[in-house]
């Protein structure tokens, strides 16, 4: 069990690495630049994810009267923003593809100095019966070093070297997809009795109720056309894996039950996330739909 965790914190920085690496690649400053500066699309979505949904996360976990383990792991992905398939929920809704990468890159990088403090700030506040206290200090230094690094590096080759970008991206996007599989796998294996435990609980049900008044929040507090609100709301309905996963191997030592939560609670997620992704899309098949959500 100690190889496989091994193992498991290894890919886990490879995932990280690569996936903020590839987000870098396919960042461009100009998009950046134009999240920063547009501020009715900047402060919802830092409202939005930034404190309604950790707060939500609070909230599901204690009405549902969790497990501490589990409204860990809830608390930890409400935690975390910007997960990278939020710029993929952007494509298959056939949304504003331009704000959704860019602001899902923004989020993670950002989430990446706020996951610490709001994470340990809500756990100190929760009364789950066990005494949990993230040391913010280091978290904040792991998760910034794995995640603005290698953004900053991928941003610098797409900015000064983007042929090179571009043939890099498949490869690092790639690299970032299977070892997310890995990391879920894995984290599914050296918890399985923990995960076969939370069948017929009510931590599936918070997981896939975080992500659809995640999606509801962020949708809502967005402005601009539809098709960018949904954008949004799919940017928030879906967390960052990585920082959550940097947390538990730093505080929790890997503990099985807390992995095996919070594999199941992100699985829960994206089942709900993608049907919603996938409704909004049939009714934007309509000739002229393209062309009413691209324009910024």
């Amino acid at each position: 069990m100690d190889t496989l965790h091994l193992v498991l914190n290894a890919v886990t920085v490879v995932f990280i690495a690569a996936t903020m690496f590839a987000a870098g690649l396919r960042a461009t400053v100009p998009a950046l630049r134009g999240v920063f500066t547009d501020v009715p699309l900047l402060l919802p979505a830092l409202i939005a994810n930034m404190v309604v949904v950790p707060l939500l996360g609070w909230g599901i976990g204690a009405l549902f009267g969790l497990p501490s383990a589990s409204f860990v792991a809830l608390v930890l992905i409400a935690s975390s923003p910007g997960g990278p398939f939020g710029a993929k929920l952007a494509a298959v809704q056939q949304g504003d593809l331009v704000a959704g990468a860019a602001m899902q890159v923004l989020l993670a990088s950002v989430g990446s100095l706020t996951f610490a403090p709001t994470a340990n700030a809500i756990l100190a506040a929760a009364d789950i019966g066990t005494e949990v206290s993230l040391d913010v200090g280091a978290l904040v230094r792991t998760v910034a070093l794995l995640q603005l690094v290698p953004f900053a590096v991928g941003l610098l080759l797409r900015r000064y070297a983007e042929p090179t970008a571009q043939s890099w991206q498949p490869g690092a996007t790639a690299v970032s997809n299977v070892t997310f599989l890995i990391v879920l796998a894995g984290m599914l294996l050296g918890s399985w009795q923990d995960v076969a435990a939370l069948f017929g609980s009510l931590a599936l049900l918070a997981g896939f109720l975080l992500a659809v008044l995640a999606f509801a929040a962020g949708t809502l507090l967005a402005s601009g056309p539809m098709a960018r609100r949904t954008t949004m709301g799919g940017v928030a309905s879906v967390r960052n894996a990585g920082p959550a996963l940097a947390a538990i191997g730093l505080a929790f030592a890997d503990q099985p039950a807390v992995l095996g939560a919070l594999a199941a609670i992100l699985l829960s997620g994206l089942t709900a996330a993608l049907p919603i992704a996938t409704l909004l899309s049939r009714g934007r098949d309509a000739p002229g739909a393209a062309q009413g959500h691209t324009r910024q």
